[in-house]
């Protein structure tokens, strides 16, 4: 074989060997109340960059209210409708973070809404397990 042709065969492998094996699994759950009810609780899991996206509609001016319970490693992003996870910095309407493990707010819009459950990157990595209870409420 030339040693153009080697030199080509080895870069082709090394390409190869390094693309990306699969994508982070994102679940998304849409959020419906009980007949009467303006509250709904949910229980889950998930492993290192996987995420959990609750939507639910909702009026502009009325009040959202998120808890989040179960492990530290657990977070969570409000989206309003028209902004997504992965868009511009700044695009949540609310972050909450371990150490802040609720949010209550007035939405500014009508539509859905996003809320992404997550864990932080330095515990993604380790892909440890989050198990959590989050609770949505609108009012």
């Amino acid at each position: 074989m030339k040693p153009v042709h080697t030199l080509a065969l080895s870069i082709a492998f090394a390409f190869a060997a390094t693309s990306p094996v699969a994508a982070d699994k994102v679940t998304t759950v849409p959020v419906k109340f009980a007949k009467g009810a303006s509250s709904a609780t949910m229980k889950g899991s998930f492993a290192g960059y996987d995420s959990v996206h609750y939507t639910l509609d909702a009026r502009a001016c009325q009040t959202m209210t998120v808890t989040l319970a179960g492990s530290s490693n657990a977070n969570f992003n409000v989206f309003a409708p028209g902004d997504a996870p992965g868009d511009a910095p700044g695009a949540a309407t609310a972050l909450g973070s371990n150490a802040d493990r609720g949010w209550t707010g007035k939405l500014p819009k009508t539509g859905t809404y996003t809320v992404q459950v997550y864990q932080m990157r330095a515990s993604a990595r380790r892909g440890e397990k989050v198990p959590y209870t989050i609770t949505l409420s609108i009012r």
